[in-house]
């Protein structure tokens, strides 16, 4: 399997140079050359296999010519080893119609750890063969930061620097992250928002000396190996619920699109999926953007849902790649208009390919927290305000009632406990497997939201370039 740039101007890669890379060289996301296509047999033949065995069966597309499926295996059960539910991502049935998929169970308590537990191992096993040494960057809204740092906390051959919002994350959020004092992990909090730190990274990204000179490379979704890795659990559930020969809707609370378009590439692969369902909070560009075609920035909304307090949605571009008839030149010159004004119009002919398919919702927090409610009266059930807002959108989307939904849990609900206990009254517990992390000591610096700060900050303290 070979990778393209979403702007056409960066060179094709493999598997294991795609890892590696994380942005491409051109400023765009890589993506497969072509989609896969599982037949409805071969899906079928994946009810009763294990989460691994499934993982395996999903992503030997993506990783041929550089992987053999021995390794593929081994590298699964390593990385899903390490949940605290033999099940991976087990679905829980709330009523007749809908669902939540349990993404939580990973050691730091987010959906983020299904994908970079694998993509930590995955860094391991390339750079054994290389003399390099990798300089990590990442920027989180919250959930990311923390997996990404315990899935490469202690690894050799590389360091990783997060960036995130200063005090715009959770207090378990952030003490998941500050208090790993491996000698290779560097967090900084940018006084701003989470764009302004997703844009720093895309700018050390094309600073093309500071680049090389660093070995640069992404654990966020712009790594194609992380979206990858999230593919599966859309597998894994709908055959669960009948696949193929009954199709499942989705609804995924999401702020940078990498889940949803996930799910987009798993129903391009031959998933009978009936809707995939983009819920957004108040901070809602991709709602207007799919429903309207109005692809603008607005001004960062803090809210109890602060993983999708986000503007700018970096994974849409592989999806304007699609819709853009996977030209390259021409998806580049308007992503430099997007970058330039902040604003797209997406023509209304683009979205209606994949209207049947993808839908959008807007909650707010009332809608939350009465989502919140109304999971513990009627199911004695704790969500987090993510996973709220996608189960809000999901019981809003009118699908037939013989169509399952499943609504991604996308965080458990101990990362919010104050949000969750102002919506129901009850103060979710921290797992055992975490007990212990207010005890902890915590190490980070605080920095301006400028490229010169933080690039000065990685520099003096990245072991690539020493």
């Amino acid at each position: 399997m070979r990778y393209t740039s979403t702007r056409g101007q960066a060179p094709t890669l493999d598997f294991e140079q795609v890892t590696l890379a994380g942005l491409a060289s051109d400023g765009g996301l890589y993506v497969p050359e072509r989609w896969p296509t599982l037949s409805a047999e071969e899906i079928e033949a994946l009810a009763g296999l294990s989460y691994v065995d499934t993982a395996v069966a999903v992503m030997r597309p993506f990783v041929a010519g550089t992987l053999e499926d021995a390794d593929l295996r081994a590298l699964c059960a390593a990385a899903y080893g390490r949940f605290s539910h033999a099940a991976v991502t087990p679905l829980v049935q709330l009523d007749h119609q809908h669902w939540l998929l349990e993404l939580f169970h990973g050691p730091t308590l987010a959906f983020k750890d299904v994908a970079l537990q694998l993509l930590g191992l995955l860094f391991e096993r390339f750079l054994s063969t290389r003399d390099t040494h990798l300089t990590v960057i990442g920027a989180t809204s919250g959930d990311t930061g923390s997996a990404a740092i315990d899935a490469l906390a202690g690894r050799a051959k590389v360091d990783i620097f997060m960036l995130h919002p200063h005090g715009r994350v959770s207090e378990v959020q952030r003490r998941q992250m500050t208090t790993v004092l491996a000698p290779n992990v560097h967090n900084v909090a940018i006084d701003g928002s989470f764009d302004d730190a997703q844009a720093l990274v895309k700018a050390m990204f094309n600073d093309a000396a500071f680049a090389r000179r660093h070995h640069l490379s992404a654990v966020n979704s712009i790594n194609w190996a992380r979206l990858m890795a999230q593919i599966v659990y859309y597998f894994y559930a709908a055959v669960r619920l009948g696949a193929p020969g009954r199709r499942v809707a989705f609804s995924v609370p999401t702020g940078n699109f990498g889940d949803v378009f996930a799910g987009y590439v798993a129903a391009k692969m031959g998933l009978p999926i009936e809707r995939l369902i983009v819920a957004t909070n108040v901070n809602d560009i991709l709602h207007r953007a799919l429903s309207t075609g109005d692809y603008s920035c607005g001004s960062v909304v803090a809210t109890a849902a602060p993983s999708m307090d986000i503007q700018v949605s970096s994974n849409f571009e592989r999806l304007l790649f699609d819709l853009h008839g996977r030209d390259g030149a021409g998806l580049a010159a308007a992503m430099h208009r997007f970058e330039a004004e902040r604003r797209l119009a997406i023509p209304a002919g683009m979205l209606a390919a994949n209207r049947g398919l993808l839908a959008s919702a807007r909650i707010d927090p009332d809608g939350m927290a009465l989502a919140m409610r109304r999971t513990v009266e009627e199911a004695d059930m704790l969500i987090d305000p993510h996973t709220a807002i996608g189960l809000a959108a999901a019981r809003g989307a009118g699908l037939p009632e013989d169509v399952p939904v499943v609504t991604l849990a996308t965080a458990h609900p101990a990362k919010f406990p104050d949000a969750v206990e102002r919506a129901t009254g009850r103060r979710p517990g921290l797992p055992r497997r975490v007990e212990g992390l207010f005890e902890r000591e915590e190490r980070y610096d605080t920095l301006p939201a400028t490229l010169q700060a933080v690039e000065a900050f990685v520099s003096e303290r990245a072991m690539a370039a020493a």
